[in-house]
């Protein structure tokens, strides 16, 4: 997106905690105003008013769980509503599973894809089709590490994240040219509210050394800049970059097994 004195409104997903709470603080740090959505309203408020306070800019709080059929075409009708324009859309609500596949309820395997998956594609297909009609616009897909690679334990939440991966590639392609770019950011293992769920799930993650575990404002950061400067993947974290390459590079059955042994 070029400079501009105005640099439009970001609407962030997952606003409330994590990533994306440090996503909107970027945002809002460099003049947008913001629409910030999640379930928590009370959260939402809480960072409304700290970014209001900090950066003086306008935010707007749109409670929602995106994860239902109806949430995001309602979301979209609020915002016509309000006459408020999205310019940048960083879809980064998503939630995480711990545990072995066939451990994990059927309804939580479909929770899973429903907002990691049908949730952003939804939000994409709401938003993007205006950007390109206007000739610019940016968006941000929150993806993983686990986007890469098969990560046993994590199965359906790495297949949600492949799913992103792919998809933010696939569109970069199509729409190149239209002013409109779409990045998506792979983290490793941030410390956030997620990582402490997993924690509880798997006693092991409390054991990996702290040079492995990135800081949220930092990821957040080279997010934001990825996001701005149309860079199609940005992993943060130079082990983080090694692991992806060296992973593209292993044959799939040896990555597999290597996987399924770290795993276990």
């Amino acid at each position: 997106m070029t400079a501009s004195k105005d640099p439009g409104t970001a609407l962030v997903t997952g606003a409330s905690s994590g990533i994306g709470e440090s996503l909107a603080r970027c945002f809002a740090a460099n003049g947008h105003r913001m629409v910030l959505v999640a379930r928590s309203a009370d959260k939402l408020e809480a960072l409304a008013k700290s970014l209001r306070s900090e950066f003086g800019i306008g935010v707007t709080v749109m409670p929602a769980d995106l994860s239902l059929p109806d949430a995001v075409a309602t979301l979209a009708a609020g915002l016509r509503r309000r006459r408020i324009r999205v310019d940048v859309l960083v879809n980064n609500a998503g939630i995480l599973e711990q545990g072995a596949f066939v451990k994990t309820t059927p309804r939580r395997h479909q929770q899973l894809i429903d907002l990691n998956v049908s949730g952003l594609t939804a939000m994409l297909a709401q938003f993007v089709p205006a950007m390109v009609e206007r000739g610019r616009g940016r968006v941000l897909n929150v993806a993983s590490i686990a986007a890469f690679q098969p990560v046993p334990s994590l199965a359906t939440y790495a297949a949600t994240k492949a799913y992103v991966l792919s998809l933010t590639e696939s569109l970069s392609e199509e729409l190149r040219g239209s002013g409109v770019t779409i990045t998506a950011l792979c983290p490793g293992i941030t410390a956030t509210p997620m990582l402490s769920g997993a924690v509880d799930a798997n006693e092991q993650l409390a054991k990996l050394p702290g040079f492995l575990i990135g800081e949220v404002d930092a990821v957040a950061a080279e997010g934001y800049r990825a996001c701005i400067s149309g860079e199609v993947i940005r992993v943060p974290g130079l082990l983080n970059r090694a692991a992806t390459v060296a992973g593209r590079a292993t044959p799939k059955w040896l990555l597999r097994r290597i996987a399924g042994t770290l795993g276990r």
